[in-house]
């Protein structure tokens, strides 16, 4: 079983950031889950813990480069920004979904965070964003409300 070697301690410490990931973006995931255009409440903390997993890679592959952990994380932004745009739906004039992709990606950035050191970057990710999401989604529901109001029949 020479072949074999687990470092448990490593083993540990990244399980525990990819927890620390899971744990900052489920409440965006439970924030959005809720909405009736909901992509679903698995998606985010699934997004920032892979985010921290590719990431806990390129930082611990001996030999990485700067560039190589660079080009991980290009790949990382292309990547979520594919599944955000899943998220955003176009029904004639009305676009909706986008403050929902952008909160995937965010919780992208949240993973990378998280495998980088730099929890305090994550944790004001996540309060921000969820605050974002709590306080100015009825605002904006609002808004939204009141346009459709002043909108003539024909065209609402």
């Amino acid at each position: 079983m020479d072949w074999i070697s687990i470092d448990w301690i490593r083993v540990g410490e990244n399980l525990l950031r990819i927890f620390i990931s899971f744990a900052l973006a489920l409440p965006l995931g439970w924030e959005r889950g809720r909405g009736s255009e909901s992509i679903g409440f698995r998606t985010f903390p699934i997004v920032a813990m892979a985010s921290c997993g590719y990431m806990l890679l390129a930082i611990n592959t001996p030999g990485t480069t700067p560039e190589t952990q660079a080009r991980i994380i290009q790949g990382l932004v292309a990547g979520i920004g594919f599944i955000g745009g899943g998220a955003i739906v176009k029904e004639g004039a009305s676009i909706s979904g986008i403050v929902t992709a952008a909160s995937i990606w965010n919780t992208g950035a949240i993973g990378i965070a998280v495998a980088s050191k730099r929890e305090e970057v994550a944790i004001v990710l996540a309060v921000m964003n969820f605050l974002t999401l709590l306080l100015l989604t009825p605002i904006a529901n609002r808004v939204e409300e009141k346009s459709e109001e002043k909108k003539p029949p024909n065209e609402q």
